[in-house]
């Protein structure tokens, strides 16, 4: 099991939060963190430890991106016209794995970035593995027809622990996908209260 793999066990309880609702969290059975001082009582947050917290909680949500792939799309979403917070958002959305894990094409963002990384999707009929893919509006994905019958397609389809959001057209008997439109912080269906204008704030400072 590499690092990145075994660490999505201990996000949640480091975040205290089952952040991608899943019904087997550790959350729900141990909501202090992980290692030997987890129970510790935890002291109020600082300002700079919310701001942190709020920019890990969504890095983490989104497999648990490297600082620096976090730092350049918010650097991105910066350079955009309007709320930098609202923008950050959509530029996460508008990734190749996550429009993959919001379709239930697979059952978490983990493995959605393996199913992209191992060829297993097409995007406007061309084969695209890689998993930070930005697709646009009006973008078709499609499971390639080889990988079809994968079990775990089969499995994350009849998940009832979140629904698929608007912003998506989703055919689930032909596993195709259309991005309709970029998503507001206010669409996307996440378990727990993401807070991007406090990770605006932190690198407004940092």
């Amino acid at each position: 099991m590499t690092k990145r793999t075994s660490a999505k066990h201990k996000i949640d309880r480091r975040m205290g939060e089952n952040i991608w609702g899943r019904p087997k969290s550790p959350v729900n059975k141990r909501e202090y963190g992980p290692g030997q001082h987890g129970q510790r009582r935890k002291n109020k947050l600082s300002d700079f430890g919310t701001q942190l917290r709020a920019k890990q909680k969504l890095k983490g949500y989104y497999g648990d991106l490297t600082e620096k792939q976090f730092r350049k799309i918010y650097g991105e979403a910066e350079r955009v016209k309007g709320d930098t917070g609202e923008m950050l958002i959509g530029l996460l959305e508008r990734r190749l794995d996550a429009v993959v894990y919001r379709a239930k094409l697979v059952a978490t963002i983990f493995a959605a970035r393996q199913f992209v990384n191992h060829g297993h999707v097409m995007v406007n009929g061309r084969r695209v593995n890689i998993a930070s893919y930005r697709v646009k509006e009006g973008d078709v994905i499609e499971v390639r027809q080889k990988s079809k019958q994968m079990a775990l397609i089969l499995e994350a389809i009849q998940l009832t622990e979140r629904d698929v959001p608007d912003y998506l057209e989703v055919d689930h008997s032909r596993l195709i996908v259309k991005f309709v439109r970029t998503p507001a912080l206010g669409d996307v269906p996440y378990p727990v209260q993401m807070e991007p204008n406090l990770v605006v704030e932190y690198y407004a400072k940092n």
